[in-house]
């Protein structure tokens, strides 16, 4: 599912990834089975940094949340936000943030469901300098 999510990053960075959060007080994973399989994950993390939109500190911070397709739409998601969500306010957060794509419109959907505000709209840029002119 993670490789479904995250098609840029290889099985092995993946697993690493995945084995650092286990070890970790500061981030967590949660799975969601049905009939003994894994349908859905939700991995959250206590954030100290900067966030846009953040008035407290720490913030539990949504860093990845997965629902296989043929079980979504079924309050999947929702149930292993709430989880996420509960272990952050356990942590000591007031506040839970989360990001996603600007094209990505059933996250943002999925998002404001849940009671989130969008708070900005970032706007990347990359420049090859390799490419300069001389």
């Amino acid at each position: 599912m993670a490789l479904v999510l995250w098609p840029h990053h290889s099985r092995e960075e993946l697993t690493k990834e995945f084995d650092r959060i286990i070890n970790t007080p500061k981030e967590i994973g949660f799975i969601c089975k049905k009939n003994e399989k894994a349908i859905g994950f939700i991995i959250v993390s206590l954030r100290f940094g900067h966030i846009a939109g953040v008035t407290s500190k720490p913030v539990g911070y949504v860093e990845g949340i997965y629902v296989k397709e043929d079980h979504r739409k079924l309050g999947v998601a929702r149930k292993l936000y709430e989880v996420g969500e509960q272990w952050a306010k356990n942590n000591g957060c007031t506040q839970v943030g989360s990001d996603t794509w600007d094209w990505n419109d059933d996250s943002i959907v999925f998002h404001e469901k849940l009671d989130h505000k969008k708070v900005c709209t970032l706007v990347c840029f990359i420049k090859n300098i390799d490419e300069l002119k001389t």
